[in-house]
């Protein structure tokens, strides 16, 4: 397949190749930064459908799961149509452009404007529809981006660059709104485009993230998800079992919103395996534990041949009995949490740790001690009818996200029955040393001018503010 850009500057300096893709960036930013609304969302709708037409999106599929072995085609397709779908449903209907709110009983009104030039550090787990994502966004802001691909996925996102420049240009704006760095991506090329932007945007390894926040230039960053989810003795065991399996399988759990324990109150922990079993799971015997860690961890990483890769061939390398390579997805109980039990942390995938909790109470100190081992800041969720439970854990946990009652992955990201915005970075919070506590969206993308003006004066009497510190304390 054509790639979008050459390869003649592989060989230069990584300030020289990085200059020059700047420069045009910025200049593309320079011509596209005057456009109204409406321009401006017309640009996005035209990067957004050369994602979305179902050939394109077939083919971005095929050629990630060819290069990166992640993953399965069926579930990459609607990965990328349906967030590219829901992100510009989101987009399209909020302003960007000139004056985007105003307060008049504060005397404040809100202009945006753009960044100017973003840099975008992108996954192998989604090499098609996070580019794609990142793009929409910073048009969205009128601002230019320039890609640095995971090299696995390398193909795959300079074949979506190429088809957003191809979109740009039919509308006749400058191709160079969009851009990628060239191959090979190296470590400098990627840490001299960082310190050359306004922004940079990161979602992928923590190490990335980490030289992200020490590039010098404004970053956001996004944490490592580890989701563990409780089923309470209020579920419905049947509609939460569904749910579970629905998640923990799409893209053969490359998400990071993908469910990693499962944390089953003991009144219904035995309807609870039924149910799960039910909905596609094997569980694994206590004896298969050791040969289930050794095989998925090599020297304490996960190993890079059995992450995301279907559930007959994780039976086959655990040795399990022929009938579990039938299985969605695979059960295996835990009782310990940290370092010396990997199960506990995020495993990418379709291996699902199943803790059993006295009560609710117990449930809760599960999952926080999960978080706290990893994906601390991340997420987590219960399938319950008590909504006080889930009140509980959002008012008690250090997560960003508590989702009640939903198949993770399709809600944590932004889902049509979910409030939050559709988007393929989550942030964590300060829990996981990231900028944002929410998930990434286009106010990100933009600068904000406000417009000060004289209201009625606001200012209370010193007793209004000092007395209930001056009853109790004296003056």
């Amino acid at each position: 397949m054509e790639q979008p850009l050459d390869e003649t500057h592989a060989s230069a300096p990584a300030g020289d190749v990085v200059g020059d893709l700047v420069r045009k960036a910025r200049a593309a930013q320079v011509q596209f930064g005057p456009s109204d609304q409406a321009r401006v969302d017309e640009a996005v709708r035209a990067v957004a459908w050369s994602l979305y037409q179902e050939d394109h999106a077939r083919q971005l599929a095929e050629l990630a799961v060819a290069d990166t072995l992640l993953g399965n085609v069926p579930d990459k397709i609607i990965k990328k149509r349906r967030k590219t779908f829901g992100t510009l449903r989101d987009l399209l209907g909020v302003k960007s452009v000139g004056v985007i709110e105003e307060d008049r009983a504060l005397g404040i009104v809100k202009y945006a404007k753009p960044l100017g030039v973003v840099a975008a550090l992108t996954p192998s787990t989604n090499p098609g529809a996070t580019p794609v994502n990142k793009a929409m966004m910073a048009i969205k802001g009128r601002n230019a981006i320039i890609i640095a691909p995971s090299p696995l996925g390398y193909r795959t996102t300079a074949l979506a660059v190429r088809w957003m420049r191809e979109a740009l240009v039919q509308i006749g704006l400058p191709a160079d709104i969009v851009q990628i760095l060239p191959p090979p991506v190296t470590k400098d090329l990627t840490q001299a485009l960082m310190a050359a932007v306004e922004l940079v945007v990161v979602t992928g390894s923590q190490d990335n993230v980490r030289r992200a926040y020490s590039s010098g230039t404004p970053a956001i960053g996004v944490g490592a998800g580890n989701v563990p989810v409780i089923i309470d003795e209020t579920a419905d065991l049947d509609a939460a079992a569904g749910k579970i399996a629905a998640s923990k399988t799409f893209d053969n759990s490359t998400s990071c919103s993908s469910e990693n324990a499962v944390v089953i109150v003991a009144s219904v922990y035995e309807q609870a395996i039924e149910a799960l079993k039910r909905a596609g799971a094997w569980l694994c015997a206590a004896s298969d534990k050791e040969a289930i860690e050794r095989t998925l961890w090599v020297n304490g990483k996960l190993n890079r041949d059995l992450i995301a890769q279907d559930a007959s061939i994780l039976a086959k390398a655990f040795g399990l009995p022929a009938e579990a390579e039938k299985a969605r997805f695979l059960l295996i109980e835990e009782t310990g949490i940290g370092k010396n039990h990997p199960l506990s942390g995020e495993k990418l995938s379709l291996v699902l740790t199943v803790y059993r909790a006295k009560d609710f109470a117990d449930a809760k100190h599960l999952v926080r001690r999960i978080l706290e081992h990893q994906g601390r800041g991340h997420s987590c969720g219960i399938h319950t009818t008590n909504m006080d439970r889930a009140r509980e854990l959002a008012a008690d946990l250090k997560v960003v996200r508590v989702l009640v009652n939903f198949a993770h992955t399709f809600g944590n990201g932004g889902g049509f029955d979910s409030g939050l915005n559709f988007t393929l970075s989550m942030g964590c919070g300060s829990w996981q040393k990231n900028s944002i506590s929410e998930n990434l969206n286009y106010k990100h993308f933009l600068n904000i001018t406000h417009l000060v003006t004289p209201i009625t004066e606001n200012k209370p009497a010193e007793e209004d503010l000092f007395g209930p510190h001056w009853q109790r304390y004296g003056r």
